[in-house]
């Protein structure tokens, strides 16, 4: 049996909005290091590939296009590279994969900072660039502004990335200016010869040059070639539009499927988008993850009255943009093993409340999945991308 990838996408305190409620919940540490530090190392201690960590520009809201004035749910969050920044030197294996927002910040500045991470976590960095969908989030820069959505828009995936669609067009320039300034510094341009007085090897720093409709980028980077050459770039992606950006510009994909026949249609439209970009698999595979919310209990029974009493403290029942699972661990796996012939690779788990459904993931589901062959018993790889199986790439600009 071909073995699964798993990761896990933390959140604030999960991914129900009632989760801060829950009784093994810590609200009172949401912002401190100890809180995150336990989270990911509970997630390398279930041996799990990575984990992502999310951010935005504006507090969260229950609208997906639009900032609210709700109390009642979890507002405020921790930067996400800093996050990462702070618990790399305290794992050892687990990749780390902060979210960033890409139409407000600087190219520049975000290439350095990803590449500052690979170099902090040993190789075990990754990227998830974001685009600002809430035009709200503008009014905190005002240097620009980018359009609203509507109820209308927000109705359809297809009708948010048209309305988007030049968002991920800059999104993807971004994308190719961080992976050029990566590569700005060859593998071996740093000289350190005290006798000589030569630290670095001029010739072997580049220019990156990019000119683009909505900016430019000289280079070379402030920051030499991190360990995986181009630290892992990640995205989520609901509709046509995102599935072009996935096949332009990311390593790995997540898609929200809600059943068999829904995960067929929608790789077939990752296929597609990789057909119209002209990508080459063979030279850049692209990993394809599935995304699920899970609220996970020993007994189908308790994981549903757990989902019930969030519900009720929330007033509303869950919806998320991602399938939602409710039950036991080892019906999870049978779920994760029906779906991973379709086409995926792996799976990420959005817990819906912490560290209640992390360790469910850790101490259920994965010894589940091991005993049936489908997961890993050790780490084999060092860094992110070997967890993966992608190659560690070649600077585009070393002379062969």
């Amino acid at each position: 049996m071909v073995t699964l990838h798993l990761a896990v996408a933390l959140d604030g305190a999960g991914w129900h909005p009632a989760a801060w409620r829950a009784p093994d919940a810590r609200p009172a540490e949401l912002f401190s290091p100890g809180y995150w530090t336990d989270l990911v190392t509970e997630a390398e201690r279930g041996l799990l590939d990575f984990v992502t960590l999310e951010d935005a520009l504006g507090q969260q809201s229950a609208a997906f296009h639009r900032p609210d004035d709700r109390t009642d749910q979890v507002r405020g969050g921790l930067d996400a590279v800093l996050v990462a920044a702070l618990v790399a030197p305290l794992t050892r294996h687990i990749g780390l994969v902060p979210t960033t927002n890409v139409t407000h910040t600087e190219p520049f500045h975000v290439a350095i900072g990803i590449a500052t991470l690979d170099h902090a976590a040993r190789g075990r960095a990754g990227w998830r660039p974001q685009i600002a969908s809430r035009a709200a989030d503008a009014r905190h820069f005002g240097r620009r502004d980018t359009p609203q959505l509507t109820d209308e828009d927000v109705r359809s995936e297809e009708h948010i990335a048209a309305r988007l669609r030049p968002l991920f067009a800059e999104a993807a320039d971004v994308v190719e200016v961080a992976r050029r300034l990566w590569d700005s510094w060859e593998d071996d341009a740093e000289i350190r010869d005290t006798a000589t007085g030569r630290f670095v090897d001029r010739a072997k720093l580049h220019a990156v040059d990019f000119q683009g409709p909505l900016f430019s980028v000289r280079g070379p980077s402030i920051t030499p070639r991190s360990p995986q050459g181009q630290p892992l770039v990640a995205s989520l992606a609901h509709a046509s539009t995102p599935y072009e950006f996935a096949a332009r510009a990311s390593d790995l994909v997540f898609v929200t499927p809600d059943d068999p026949a829904d995960a067929r249609r929608i790789l077939a439209e990752v296929d597609t988008a990789v057909r119209t970009t002209g990508r080459d698999l063979a030279a850049r595979p692209l990993r394809r993850f599935a995304d699920l919310v899970v609220v996970l209990d020993d007994t189908e029974t308790a994981a549903k009255a757990r989902k019930d009493e969030l519900d009720t403290l929330a007033g509303a029942e869950l919806a998320s943009d991602a399938h939602i699972f409710t039950g036991t661990p080892a019906a999870l796996a049978d779920l994760l093993l029906d779906w991973q012939p379709l086409g995926f690779d792996g799976f990420r788990l959005r817990p819906a409340t912490l560290p209640h459904d992390l360790e469910q993931i850790t101490r259920a589901l994965v010894p589940e999945l091991r005993r049936r062959g489908a997961f890993r018993t050790a780490y084999t790889a060092d860094t992110l991308r070997g967890h993966l199986g992608l190659e560690r790439p070649v600077s585009r600009y070393a002379k062969g």
